[in-house]
């Protein structure tokens, strides 16, 4: 079953405890193994300390591709992706980490590791990967007064992300700005602590944070929407959700 969890953000792990417990249920083991991407932090070895202790309390096996620090070989970049039940994606700049995985093949291994059933996930940079594309704060890593751009993804998920809805206050004008200019699909907004979880040609919204909330962003003509992603525990089709009509 091909899988996706891209979570809209949180200041930590803990914060988002409910739905990485789903994350680990998802990989359908007991002890699934995790490896952690945090090339859009530069590969902050602490940002990876932070994850091993967060989900090894949930049974994980974790382990870390530094993409940055190591400059592993390409057999070594293929074998830890090929053996993870889990794939998570940490936060940071997005532009930079696309670059260096499509440099690295680092793009083409994940869509491989989708195909194959496993588990991939992440949050902000981590969260926008997956889809076509995102409402990106790359150009803020080195200039702080820097607007939002929009990056490309890997195109797993036929829309454009936008993470942090809620925290940041850019993002929601911004947004709006972007869609107008974005043609032929819709953007999926996620507020913190918010993810949407994909199970092939299904979805679901699922939250750690009570009224944490998805949107489903978007123009038609000269009419602007902006609406509540219903959660649910049942499941509803992806094609509904990434369709502009009503």
């Amino acid at each position: 079953m091909k899988t996706i969890v891209a979570i809209g953000g949180g200041e930590s792990f803990e914060d988002n405890t409910p739905i990485n417990k789903r994350i680990v249920e998802l990989s359908k083991k007991s002890k699934p193994n995790l490896l952690f991407l945090p090339t859009a932090s530069g590969d902050a070895t602490e940002y990876f300390d932070q994850l091993k202790e967060h989900f090894s309390q949930h049974g994980c096996n974790c382990d870390v591709l530094y993409l940055i620090r190591e400059k592993p070989k390409k057999e070594t970049i293929a074998e830890k992706i090929s053996n993870a039940d889990i794939i998570y994606v940490g936060g940071g700049n997005t532009f930079r980490m696309m670059k260096l995985w499509k440099k690295r093949g680092v793009d083409v291994l994940l869509k491989e590791a989708y195909e194959q059933g496993t588990v991939l996930c992440g949050l902000s940079a981590g969260s926008i990967c997956w889809f076509k594309y995102g409402n990106s704060d790359s150009r803020k890593f080195n200039n702080p007064e820097a607007g939002l751009i929009k990056v490309s993804g890997l195109n797993l998920i036929n829309a454009l992300h936008c993470p942090h809805y809620d925290s940041e206050a850019d993002r929601k004008p911004d947004l709006k700005r972007m869609m107008k200019k974005t043609y032929g699909i819709v953007a999926i907004a996620l507020e913190d602590c918010c993810a949407i979880e994909i199970l092939d040609d299904q979805y679901r919204i699922i939250s750690a944070r009570e009224n944490a909330r998805a949107y489903k962003v978007f123009w038609r003509g000269e009419d602007f929407f902006e609406e509540v992603v219903e959660q649910t525990e049942t499941y509803r089709p992806l094609d509904e959700l990434l369709s502009k009509r009503r």
